[in-house]
């Protein structure tokens, strides 16, 4: 399936939510979650794909696994907790939404301390080193 197709689904379900919104809102709100969660289980080969990908460039750079694992879970979060945001916002509870896009920064924030902390003991090595020559 192309984006052509995915664009194409999302219309239709659109268009079937508004026409059964009047009857049945929970229709057209089963219509609409449905579709966002068929979407995101299409993307999740790519994305599959590209945390691979990041991997082996990860391994060829020598970089550690473990810090790579952090950045991935990062940006695993940030899109969980923006997908998630959009479909409560989609049910009309943006401030369910805004609370579950806080949660997610907090665990960014939380996931991030290994990494300033290797970015900080780096730049000061980068210094000790720097310094001593």
């Amino acid at each position: 399936m192309d984006i052509l197709q995915l664009v194409g689904l999302g219309l239709i379900a659109a268009f079937l939510v508004l026409t059964v919104k009047l009857q049945s809102p929970i229709a057209a709100l089963l219509i609409s979650l449905l579709t966002g969660v068929f979407l995101f289980a299409f993307l999740a080969p790519p994305i599959r794909l590209i945390f691979q990908e990041i991997e082996r460039l990860a391994l060829q750079a020598n970089v550690d696994l473990k810090l790579l694992g952090t950045i991935l879970k990062i940006i695993a979060i940030a899109y969980i907790a923006e997908f998630g945001a959009q479909l409560v916002r989609d049910t009309g509870e943006s401030g369910i939404a805004s609370k579950i896009e806080f949660a997610g920064k907090i665990l960014i924030l939380v996931l991030a301390i290994p990494v300033v902390r290797v970015v900080i003991d780096t730049i000061m090595q980068v210094m000790v080193r720097g310094g001593a020559g």
